[in-house]
């Protein structure tokens, strides 16, 4: 029922309010409403914001976004983790209604004596309700100027609409016919969930040898970590690190014919040595892990640890719960199809037949890696599981550990990827990787910062062990560095994997993103001495990224018109901190173009990329060359 003042389309809202819309610690958001009410009396509104213990967060006054509208808007900033509300009031405004009729009236010779005294019945009311160290003298002494009939008319009435009357009832409002919406719920989440640099590696390859082979342990892995905090990285991804099945193990390249010698892959996960709860023997022990752990988190930066509920033929599953997959007519357990793509060494969980089974195993084995220093953990194709079932594991573990995160790797139909997102996942995979011209990335872009940035956070990985992206595939490093200034600024959460410094490329075939010689399958040490890389690049990247505010947000996103498609820029801006991005989306060739800002002002930009100083106005004249600087990375001062 609507009430008596209209409070309609409150936003944002999630499912119908059924779902909390999302924020992390500090972040600011916009909760809008659609306010009127009939006749001409003016209206007003305001967000109350309760936090977790139902304390108000403070009281938020409204204004009309655009004039004639009547859609309302405040900007909103919760201060900790937990479960808040808002809701947004309306209220008949009779100050602001007096001081428009007395405005047209006195001036004009109307009723002047009537008008005057409704005024200061109405700011004796008002005058009740401020505070006296917050403006209440002032608005007693408008109440006796209005009353002096020595004074003329037009000077009793300048002293009721005094600047500091108007701010001490702006502050403290003489509000009538309140009505309010319903309350909404709000999860406000720690700052990682929004903002982070991720670097993934498979601790396998970190001083591996091919010659003999001989696998990487935490050990030699823990090596390689202080080079990943140096290009400052906040999260480091590691592949699934658990024994490895042997029936039907792939080889190199994801053949079926492998040697003794041959690693498998990890996602094949289960063996006599373990299941998800134990970790590869020659990756080393529990305890090494344990130091593994420690060593990264002295140097900043969190462990993400993929979690992929499948198993391998030889996993202790199959026999002690062979319930928990699927079997086919001939007595077979079915392994995992994806036609025309086959899994042999992989068997899919059937929720089915033992889901309440499968939610204890599972809670069980994440607060096992929970007790072992893991927070976040990388869900391996969760849309190929029950989404309730997500659900209901999220739930419980955030209920007693608030600041643990999943991030979901779900490249599938956008439905499935927004609901994951509307159940619990704090992060999500994006189609970024596949969204490469400036009509498709604004589009998308427009659509990720604007409503679903209520419950969906989006990462943008340049590039996985699954996806060497078509776009990188024969166009050089350049492509590569436009990629990560892209992912690096658009989104407040981006990674890359292993390689891309050294621009990795080569594909597996004509029509594939796989890469020659997956890391999947095989063991790839890398030479990390090597000067020719784009680790200087990601390093600048991610020093900006924690320099400036701006860049760690989602919702503060806003494109820049551009005359010419081969060249997209774009702002981003919190409080005082501004940066423009322009980028050269061709990686072969200069690009030259204008581009506008919103409004004609004089503005001192400084280009972090280069160092090169400029002062931009209205139109402001670009050329890019991939070949020394693909990109302005532009911070902002007025003049």
């Amino acid at each position: 029922m609507i009430g008596r003042i209209p409070v309609l389309d409150v936003a944002p809202l999630v499912d119908g309010g059924r779902r909390p819309a999302r924020a992390v610690e500090g972040e600011t958001f916009l909760v809008t409403a659609t306010v009127f009410r009939e006749g001409h009396d003016a209206v007003a509104a305001n967000v109350v914001l309760r936090d977790p213990r139902g304390r108000s967060g403070g009281w938020l006054p409204m204004r009309e976004l655009a004039p004639g509208t009547d859609r309302w808007g405040a900007e909103v900033t919760p201060a900790v983790q937990g479960r808040w509300s808002y809701a947004v009031e309306a209220w008949s405004d009779p100050v602001a209604t007096w001081r428009h009729h007395a405005s047209i009236k006195v001036p004009a010779g109307q009723d002047v004596e009537l008008v005057l005294e409704e005024g200061a019945l109405l700011l004796e009311r008002a005058a009740a309700g401020v505070p006296k160290r917050d403006g209440r003298p002032a608005v007693l002494r408008a109440v006796d100027a209005l009353r002096d009939t020595e004074e003329l008319p037009l000077t009793r009435l300048a002293a009721a609409l005094a600047p500091a009357v108007t701010d001490a009832l702006a502050r403290h409002p003489l509000r009538e016919l309140v009505t309010a919406s319903r309350p909404l719920p709000l999860q406000v989440e720690r700052r990682r969930a929004l903002y982070g640099s991720w670097y993934e590696f498979f601790p396998r390859s970190e001083g591996a040898t091919l010659n003999p082979p001989r696998s990487g342990t935490f050990r030699t892995a823990a090596e390689r970590l202080p080079a990943v905090a140096a290009m400052g990285f906040d999260v480091l991804y590691l592949p699934p690190i658990h024994p490895i099945g042997h029936s039907f193990r792939k080889g190199p390249n994801n053949t079926l014919t492998p040697g003794p010698q041959d690693v498998g892959s990890p996602w094949a996960i289960g063996s006599p040595e373990g299941g998800h709860d134990a970790v590869h023997p020659d990756l080393g022990t529990i305890e090494d892990f344990d130091a593994f752990v420690a060593r990264a988190n002295e140097l900043g930066l969190e462990i993400a640890l993929d979690f992929a509920l499948q198993a391998s033929p030889d996993h202790p599953w199959v026999n002690k719960h062979p319930e928990w997959f699927s079997h086919r007519i001939d007595g077979s357990i079915a392994y995992a199809e994806n036609p025309p793509k086959k899994y042999q060494d992989i068997y899919p969980i059937n929720f089915d037949q033992d889901f309440d089974g499968l939610v204890v195993e599972t809670l069980r084995l994440l607060r096992h890696w929970m007790a072992h220093g893991v927070r976040i953990f990388r869900v391996d194709n969760p849309h190929t599981k029950p989404v309730h079932f997500w659900e209901k594991v999220i739930a419980e573990i955030n209920r007693t550990d608030p600041d643990v995160i999943f991030l979901a790797e779900a490249f599938t139909r956008p439905a499935m990827m927004h609901t994951l997102a509307k159940i619990g996942f704090q992060q999500s995979y994006t189609y970024f990787t596949w969204r490469n011209t400036k009509w498709e990335l604004t589009d998308y872009l427009t659509e990720l910062s604007g409503e679903a940035a209520a419950y969906m956070r989006p990462n943008f990985f340049a590039n996985t062990p699954d996806i060497l992206p078509r776009h990188l595939q024969h166009q050089g490093q350049a492509a590569f560095a436009v990629r990560a200034v892209l992912a690096a600024t658009l989104s407040p959460s981006w990674g890359v994997y292993a390689g891309f410094e050294h621009a990795e490329s080569t594909p597996a075939g004509p029509d594939t993103e796989e890469y020659l010689d997956s890391e999947k399958y095989q063991l790839r040490p890398r030479d990390w001495t090597r000067t020719d890389t784009l680790a200087p690049l990601l390093t600048t990247l991610n020093e900006l990224r924690r320099a400036h505010p701006a860049l760690q947000e989602l919702r503060n996103l806003s494109f820049l018109p551009t005359d010419n498609d081969q060249v997209i820029a774009y702002a981003k801006r919190t409080g005082e901190d501004q940066v423009i991005i322009v980028v050269n989306l061709d990686p072969h060739h200069p690009q030259e173009a204008t581009v506008t800002l919103p409004a004609d002002i004089a503005l001192a930009v400084t280009d972090e990329l280069t160092g090169a100083q400029y002062t931009w106005h209205r139109h402001n004249y670009v050329r890019l060359d991939p070949s020394s600087s693909p990109a302005h990375l532009l911070t902002v001062r007025r003049i």
